[in-house]
């Protein structure tokens, strides 16, 4: 039952692509100008093209690394912080204004006061982290502060070590609002990164790539890496997730042993 309906699933995914490829050729067709609208095939045929080429790799290399190592340091200063906040009044007092103003501060503004302080080489790193550090922080703290008063409680009455409370009840309780917070913050480093790149230019990267296209008009080469761009961040989101269900079932499994 559940295989039908994964191919179910599959079948109808797979149609819908089919759908709009076919309402995007059909718009390239209408338009007649490759400048403006190039179709898929053409597209295709570009990428096809470039992953022949080593710059192709160094610059889908160097975007990626950056832009992932940005996400993890958030990941890290994120609960970090949240863990300090939730244990401590005065720390969350002091840390909200600053979340506030990362929070409510444009894009664009950020990218340009950290490629005067950093420099571009640098930039996609200290900008997905600032993207994703206010969505990890206020979801992991909302998640400990929610924790069930119940369940600590009776921690308290049979007094279970800290250790044990930490993986029986506060990571559990945590970690979806954790992944929830994932989720959100994997779209919004890719997208502030390369925008960052796209602005600050470093050499060889996706960035560059793009504004090199822009500048020579070269369409084509534009919906590539866009579309690069997507199945990169696709790919990097589904094996994180995946990674983070992998390690949810290793915690419910050793607690459930212990």
């Amino acid at each position: 039952m559940t295989s039908t309906l994964l191919d179910k699933k599959i079948i109808r995914t797979v149609l819908v692509l089919l759908f709009w490829l076919i309402v995007w050729q059909l718009a390239a067709w209408a338009t007649g100008q490759d400048i403006f609208l190039v179709s898929p095939i053409t597209v295709i045929r570009t990428l096809f093209y470039q992953v022949q080429e080593v710059a192709f790799w160094s610059a889908v290399a160097y975007s990626f690394g950056r832009i992932a190592s940005g996400f993890f340091l958030a990941i890290i200063a994120g609960v970090l912080l949240s863990v300090i906040s939730a244990a401590s009044g005065i720390a969350r007092a002091l840390l909200e204004p600053f979340f506030s103003v990362v929070k409510s501060i444009p894009v664009v503004s950020f990218i340009i006061l950290v490629l005067v302080w950093v420099g571009n080489r640098n930039l996609s790193v200290v900008i997905s982290f600032l993207m994703v550090l206010p969505v990890l922080y206020t979801n992991v703290l909302q998640g400990i502060l929610e924790t069930d008063q119940k369940l600590l409680e009776m921690a308290k009455v049979f007094r279970m070590s800290f250790r044990k409370r930490l993986y029986s009840i506060y990571i559990p309780q945590a970690l979806p609002f954790f992944a929830a917070g994932c989720r959100l913050g994997l779209g919004l480093c890719w997208k502030s990164g390369i925008a960052a790149e796209v602005i600050g230019l470093p050499n060889g990267s996706i960035g560059e790539q793009l504004y090199q296209a822009k500048i020579f008009l070269s369409t084509g080469e534009l919906f590539s890496w866009t579309l690069v761009i997507i199945l990169v961040s696709y790919l990097f989101e589904r094996l994180f997730l995946w990674l983070l269900r992998y390690a949810e079932r290793c915690l419910i499994g050793r607690d459930a042993a212990t």
